[in-house]
């Protein structure tokens, strides 16, 4: 169970029983999995993406990326994994999927990671520019 003590706690103050901690436990376990695997879906249906991403060598508002992959892995209610660019890549912890739900090759599908190292922030990207504006 991924719930610290504390939180355990408190939801066992609130009428909850260990059966329903381990049940909510693994209702978000299997959220962040779901997750995981629709985000690697979503950059595996776009060779391009735009993003919010504020980049150096840019000055384009929404910045062109040309992907190669997102890896994920997860442990229960965490994700991380690393993001591969054309010419570079970078680290990803957390993601979530913004819009799109179901069908994340639509033009208006977007998702968000929050992204490591050199970047520091969390970032919007979508197959077309119009969607993040």
């Amino acid at each position: 169970m991924h719930f610290d003590q504390r939180t355990q706690r408190a939801l066992r103050e609130v009428g909850l029983e260990t059966d329903d901690l381990r049940a909510a436990s693994q209702a978000v376990v299997d959220a962040v999995e779901t997750d995981a695997a629709a985000l690697e879906d979503f950059f595996a249906a776009h060779d391009t993406v735009y993003s919010d991403m504020e980049l150096a060598h840019s000055t384009a508002d929404y910045p062109e990326h040309a992907i190669e992959w997102l890896d994920l892995t997860t442990h229960a209610d965490e994700m991380r994994g690393w993001l591969r660019f054309d010419s570079w890549g970078v680290y990803v912890e957390d993601g979530r999927i913004l819009d799109g739900g179901d069908d994340l090759e639509a033009a208006n599908a977007h998702i968000e990671l929050t992204l490591g190292p050199t970047i520091h922030d969390r970032v919007r990207f979508a197959p077309a520019r119009e969607t993040l504006q």
